[in-house]
């Protein structure tokens, strides 16, 4: 390929090479499927919510049972314009986020340690198990109302309940995760005298950290549910209470309302493990999904 220079002369230009060439047509393809992937994204959401307003405004769907976008708007706007009995909205939402994120971090760091010990005790494991399968057999709920009539009705037991919910999550996966592990590697760790704890720190817990990183976004969740039911169970400030009184005065835009801000800190929480995740298992080549996940 040739070019005229400002001087009149002609300049060489070298062919992109195949490498380069390769790159750039992958780097085009993936904007174009980013680029398809949120028209995608929006358009459903104006499907969804435009036909949620058209049904509701010419009677289809019965807005005083189902609500309506515009009044769910409105909802939101008042929520956090002149907040509610019980403070304003920022007041509960600091509530129900500090009750589910310390429930998470207990959650997760008792499932883990308990997950990696059973896991690499068989003994244990067999002692320990089947109460743990008793435990989780029982209905949240049940336990929820346990923790409020025996903690009463501050934060601690909102924080029991989403750590409980957590919990099981996490432990299961990192008990998997574990059993998962290369016994021979873990063998010729030992042969080459790590101890316990070595073995443990540079071999089951990184081959572990896949399934503990995974359970994670999950886990993330059930903190929020066991935040918000053990709100609506007794409450004195929370998101949760909040959804229960509107629930008892037959007012669902506010109850799709708080779910609309409950949905936009769990996607900030989400964003938020998804860079952890990245930052823990950056050694770990990506998967072909992987690397089209957006």
């Amino acid at each position: 390929m040739t070019t005229l220079t400002h001087s009149g002369s002609r300049k060489i230009e070298k062919p992109m090479e195949p490498e380069a060439a390769a790159k750039a047509a992958g780097r085009s393809k993936a904007r174009r499927r980013t680029m398809s992937i949120w028209i995608g994204r929006v358009a459903l959401a104006v499907i969804v919510i435009g036909g949620w307003q058209w049904f509701t405004t010419e009677g289809w769907v019965d807005k005083f049972f189902f609500g309506q976008p515009s009044e769910i708007w409105s909802s939101l706007v008042k929520l956090f314009t002149e907040g509610t009995a019980f403070g304003t909205i920022w007041e509960n939402l600091w509530i129900t986020a500090q009750e589910a994120f310390l429930g998470f971090i207990l959650g997760t760091l008792v499932g883990v340690v308990l997950g990696i010990l059973l896991g690499s005790n068989k003994y244990l494991s067999a002692v320990v198990g089947p109460y743990i399968r008793i435990v989780n057999s029982i209905p949240r709920i049940v336990l929820g109302s346990i923790f409020i009539v025996a903690f009463g009705l501050g934060v601690f037991p909102k924080i029991l309940l989403a750590a409980v919910l957590v919990f099981f999550v996490v432990f299961f996966n990192a008990f998997q995760g574990v059993r998962e592990v290369d016994q021979n590697l873990v063998a010729n760790v030992r042969v080459l005298g790590a101890s316990p704890i070595q073995v443990a720190m540079h071999v089951t817990i990184p081959s572990a950290m896949t399934w503990i990183i995974a359970s994670l976004h999950t886990a993330f969740g059930f903190a929020i549910i066991g935040a918000l039911v053990a709100e609506v169970l007794g409450a004195q400030q929370g998101i949760g209470l909040i959804i229960s009184q509107a629930q008892g005065t037959f007012d669902p835009n506010t109850v799709f309302a708080c779910m609309v801000i409950i949905a936009v800190v769990t996607l900030a929480a989400e964003y938020l493990i998804g860079a952890l995740e990245h930052k823990l298992l950056k050694w770990r080549p990506p998967n072909r999904s992987e690397a089209q996940a957006i």
